[in-house]
């Protein structure tokens, strides 16, 4: 249940006609009063002999008792209260008791004897208005302080008591919701979002990876949007304005939000600090050559993803909000180079995340310079054509940022911030989503190398597997992955590592018994370890397909993994 106050007015009577009326797309049905501060107020939409002027009439009159020059300007207080789409249908009872409820609860009518006049209007089934004048029955104003959250506590506690949906409490952080006349805007000009949504997710996806205010409003003008800048009389810039071409006010100019509006981590100060606080570059970074191509990044973003899974876990908590925040960056690029069947679900999943970003723990920034330097090179690398390399290290990707997006949660979840561990939770399971279509392909590639492996190669394999994973080896031979699992053990032996080994690796790193799938977890994790290529299809065939003719070795200088320095668990099963 959601309750949302709006702007103070000036005209009862004005409102009035609102709620009682059709509305823009005659959307209101039966408009009625279903409770009054005193059970008695006339009924526009019921009693044929009531007026919506009388109404209006009654309930202003407190302002009477005050001289005209003393008379608030902005007088109407509206509160409206909307229960969420799988509620079930309240009763004008229930609805009248929730009312009664919610003007108590802010301090409009608090059962003092001397509260202010309100009416509450039903004009659809999932919700009600609620119009009060802002003079109490004394001549007094009332004590409406903070009125929106106390009404938010209060649904809280109609939830629980009525069984409804639970909604997260807010803690003030969450970007700004398009107002009701935004809805109806963007539906009269046959928009899925509003302006302000389709302007926040393209201001977000030009923040992603930028290093520069000239890299960013760039990107911003190339994302096809108006933009408006505002500087000091020294020139310094100091914030913008951003529009789109086709939406307009009353008199055909484009409507400008300052990016603040669009979210709190939009304005330009808040944007800066991302790349501003990045420390010098490091001579192994100098000399970093930068992924080229899309499959490239993405693997460098799954190598990433896997070190600051650590760091969400074990980090402090400015280090670790700067790392979430940066997540919903790598998130925003994948989703911008992705191929189109796994697009829509890497778009909501950014859009999830999005939420999960931001909290009142204050991000410090620098720290998380290697992930915002995957989104970059994501940005930069192309978009993936969805098959061969680019599509399996696609999933690869998916993979390791499902974990990452997983600690996000858990940390949100520890801290009590309910609606982004929320939000984190809901993005996962877009990640896990897209996950499928993305490894369907690679994945079947290496079940059938798999299926051709000899008999005895298999066996040896089968022996390693259970002496790494004496309690999960029966679970993982009877899964379908396990023959993608066994091409990659034997790639992996080609190349000169020790499968046992690597299969202990990857029970170091992270407990393994409640995946869903654990072969699928292991041929990712293999994979990056042992540097071996996402895909397989152009790969010669593996040793010991047609016979046995591979001998393990073991490298020299196994490849270093993040995980063997940590602790803790996660559930990485869950990502299937």
């Amino acid at each position: 249940m959601i309750p949302q106050i709006h702007k103070q007015g000036g005209h009862t009577l004005g409102l009035l006609y609102y709620l009682y009326g059709k509305g823009t797309h005659e959307e209101h049905i039966d408009p009625h009063l279903v409770a009054s501060f005193d059970g008695m107020s006339p009924d526009p939409g019921r009693d044929a002999t009531a007026t919506k002027k009388d109404l209006a009439q009654l309930l202003d009159q407190p302002l009477h008792l005050l001289a005209a020059d003393q008379r608030p300007d902005k007088h109407v207080w509206h509160c409206s209260v909307r229960a969420a789409p799988d509620d079930p249908i309240l009763s004008d009872e229930q609805w009248a008791d929730i009312a009664r409820r919610i003007v108590a609860a802010t301090g409009i009518d608090p059962n003092d004897g001397a509260g202010c006049r309100w009416a509450a209007v039903r004009h659809a089934d999932d919700h009600i208005h609620i119009v009060a004048t802002l003079v109490r029955e004394d001549g007094r104003r009332p004590d409406h302080h903070r009125s929106g959250k106390r009404a938010q506590a209060e649904a809280r506690l109609i939830e629980k008591e009525l069984g409804l949906h639970q909604v997260a409490p807010g803690d003030g952080t969450a970007a700004q919701r398009p107002t009701s006349a935004e809805r109806h805007k963007a539906k009269r000009q046959g928009r899925e979002r509003t302006a302000r949504e389709e302007l926040r997710e393209t201001v977000r996806r030009a923040v992603t990876g930028a290093t520069s205010d000239e890299e960013f409003f760039a990107r911003l003008a190339a994302a096809g949007l108006l933009i408006r800048k505002r500087a000091a009389p020294s020139g310094d810039l100091l914030g913008y304005k951003v529009a789109l071409h086709d939406d307009l006010n009353k008199d055909g100019e484009p409507v400008f939000y300052p990016g603040a509006r669009l979210a709190p981590d939009l304005s330009l100060p808040r944007i800066r600090e991302r790349w501003s606080s990045d420390p010098a570059p490091r001579q192994e970074d100098t000399v970093r050559t930068r992924p080229s191509t899309p499959a490239a990044a993405r693997r460098a973003t799954a190598s990433v993803a896997w070190r600051a899974v650590l760091v969400v876990e074990h980090g402090d908590d400015p280090t670790v909000a700067a790392h979430i925040a940066a997540a919903g960056e790598v998130l925003d690029a994948l989703a911008t180079t992705s191929a189109a069947h796994t697009r829509r679900e890497l778009r909501d999943a950014a859009a999830a995340f999005e939420r999960a970003s931001r909290s009142h723990v204050r991000a410090v920034r620098g720290h998380d310079r290697a992930l915002r330097q995957a989104a970059r090179d994501l940005v930069h690398g192309g978009n993936a054509l969805g098959r061969g390399e680019d599509g399996a290290s696609t999933a690869m990707a998916i993979d390791m940022l499902f974990f990452l997006i997983t600690a996000a949660a858990h940390w949100h979840a520890r801290k009590g911030h309910a609606q982004q561990a929320e939000a984190a939770a809901r993005a996962a399971e877009h990640l896990r989503a897209a996950y499928r279509p993305a490894a369907a392909q690679p994945l079947g590639v290496l079940h059938q190398r798999g299926r051709r492996l000899s008999r005895s190669v298999v066996q040896r394999q089968t022996v390693a597997l259970r002496e790494a994973l004496p309690e999960l080896a029966e679970q993982i031979l009877a899964e379908p992955g396990w023959y993608a699992l066994a091409a990659t053990i034997a790639e992996a032996e080609a190349a000169g590592h020790d499968p046992a080994a690597l299969l202990s690796d990857a029970v170091e790193r992270r407990e393994l018994g409640t995946a869903v799938s654990v072969s699928d977890v292991l041929v990712w994790r293999l994979r990056r370890t042992a540097d071996l290529p996402a895909d397989a299809t152009n790969l010669p065939e593996t040793a010991g397909t047609a016979g046995d003719r591979t001998t393990a070795r073991r490298p020299a200088n196994r490849p270093s993994s993040p995980g063997r320095q940590r602790s803790g668990k996660e559930t990485p099963g869950k990502s299937r």
